[in-house]
């Protein structure tokens, strides 16, 4: 595994986790090491004890070079059971040993191996069907000796308690350990736990009101967690501020909008009027031959003409603007029941009436898909739909509309087979002011509202809208609840 997996991996640990680690694993080595040394030494004690006692039992036998081992250990008052006795006189070597009752029993010396000798008096020796003991050398290559089970007893026992005590006192650490860094963590779980519910919170439009706070008890300033979250709290102040502000200026920026468009709406309207009436008498008066009409100049019927075309173009502007400021309230959109299917009939219809070299092709179930929604406004969104897709689009190029119900959702879907959508403006396609190409030529560049007009009509009716696009391939989808009540039910 290399570094940086490790790395990562450690990581992905949290805090508490980290700090629990950390403690017990320096814990469990200061307590392992004064184990190990603990047992060390009482072990060097115990071993220093039982060279004392071999060396008693050296001295509390008499060593007579005319009698075997077993008739001197005899001899001998109360010989310490365990006792091992080797003598070498004329006889030859011989060997015995004081077993667990008390009795003297013989013993070959061929039985006896030493393993470990510590200089010319001491040395560690296995003793076959008797275990390990502990000799010394006496004089004249005389052995005596103690076993060394009680030793090693002894220090099992001092490393399984040890053992156990440390495995205990490390798991008690850890819980102790656990509690207070759980503890003392609290505060900052409040701060994660706050802040996760703040960025849950829809933040990019409409009224916020960011009501989450840290609890005051986990704002101490004294502690470094307190601080945190009492920075936290400044922060979602602030915050709140911003968006309360950002709020009403753009509360502001509509009820502008709405109130230019409305006030733009009367004189575009006189001068709409007067131009078609002034053009209306140019033309009577050329009809009837009245020689009047060649007093007013080319140029001046061109004028008029153009002021006309512009105040339609300038109307059309202010109708999209002020029906963007009353989606935006909410106020535009009367529901009913809604047939999309006949819907995208009557949108097709006049689609193909605009778009005579255009192939239009219309998909429809045979049962009607029923929407809540306003009539005028859904009809909008279809004829919007399918103007794009005519002015965008060369002559020739096939254009299908199909009704579907999928899901609980009733679909509408614009499909056309034309050069596609340039991949750098379909994430803004649907914004404000947002056009397909550059152009700002009427044939292909309009104002750029009809499709933010569309996606704010689905959106206001609880659905979504999205568009794939790639060359000989452009699809628009619209989505919504496909249920014949108010979405507000």
């Amino acid at each position: 595994m290399s570094t940086t997996s490790r790395r990562r991996r450690r990581h992905r640990w949290s805090l508490q986790a980290r700090l629990i680690t950390a403690v017990v694993s320096f814990v469990s080595v200061i307590l392992i090491t004064v184990g190990l040394g603990t047992g060390t030494v009482l072990e060097s004690i115990l071993r220093e004890n039982l060279d004392a006692k071999v060396t008693g039992v050296q001295d509390s036998i008499a060593l007579d070079y005319n009698h075997r081992a077993d008739q001197i250990l005899e001899a001998s008052p109360r010989p310490e059971r365990g006792t091992l006795l080797v003598v070498n006189n004329l006889a030859g070597p011989t060997a015995a040993y004081v077993d667990a009752e008390g009795g003297v029993r013989t013993l070959d010396t061929r039985n006896i191996q030493i393993s470990a000798q510590d200089g010319n008096d001491w040395a560690d020796a296995t003793v076959a069907g008797l275990g390990d003991y502990r000799l010394r050398i006496g004089p004249y290559s005389s052995i005596f000796g103690l076993p060394t089970s009680e030793v090693t007893s002894v220090s099992a026992r001092i490393v399984t308690t040890v053992a156990l005590l440390t495995t205990g006192g490390l798991l008690v650490l850890a819980a102790v350990i656990a509690l207070l860094i759980r503890s003392a963590l609290a505060p900052l779980r409040s701060v994660a736990s706050t802040a996760s519910r703040v960025a849950a919170q829809p933040l990019a439009e409409g009224a916020v009101t960011i009501t989450e706070r840290v609890p005051d008890e986990d704002t101490d300033t004294h502690t470094e967690v307190g601080q945190v979250g009492h920075a936290l709290n400044t922060l979602l102040d602030h915050v709140e501020t911003s968006l309360a502000a950002r709020q009403r200026n753009e509360e502001r920026m509509r009820a502008f909008v709405a109130d230019a468009s409305h006030e733009l709406r009367t004189p575009l309207a006189s001068i709409r009027g007067y131009s078609e009436l002034s053009l209306r008498g140019i033309r009577h008066a050329e009809a009837s031959g009245n020689t009047a009409a060649g007093v007013v100049a080319d140029t001046t019927r061109e004028s008029l003409e153009r002021i006309q075309a512009q105040s339609l173009r300038m109307t059309a502007l202010v109708e999209d603007l002020l029906l963007l400021a009353r989606l935006d309230e909410g106020t535009e959109l009367v529901y009913s029941a809604v047939d999309l299917t006949r819907l995208a009939v009557e949108a097709v219809s006049d689609a193909r009436v605009a778009g005579t070299d255009h192939e239009w092709v219309l998909e429809v179930p045979d049962e009607p898909v029923i929407v809540a929604g306003d009539a005028g406004r859904l009809h909008q969104v279809a004829a919007n739909l399918l103007a794009n897709a005519r002015v965008h689009t060369p002559a020739g190029t096939r254009v299908t509309t199909t009704v579907a119900s999928e899901d609980g959702d009733a679909v509408l879907r614009i499909h056309d087979d034309g050069p596609g959508i340039d991949p750098t403006v379909v994430g803004d396609l649907f914004e404000r002011f947002s056009r397909a190409d550059s152009s700002r030529a009427r044939q292909t560049g309009g104002t750029g509202l009809g499709l933010s007009i569309v996606k704010a009509i689905v959106e206001g009716h609880g659905g979504r809208i999205a568009v794939a696009s790639e060359p000989g391939s452009t699809t628009f989808e619209v989505r919504m609840p496909a249920r014949p009540d108010s979405p507000a039910q």
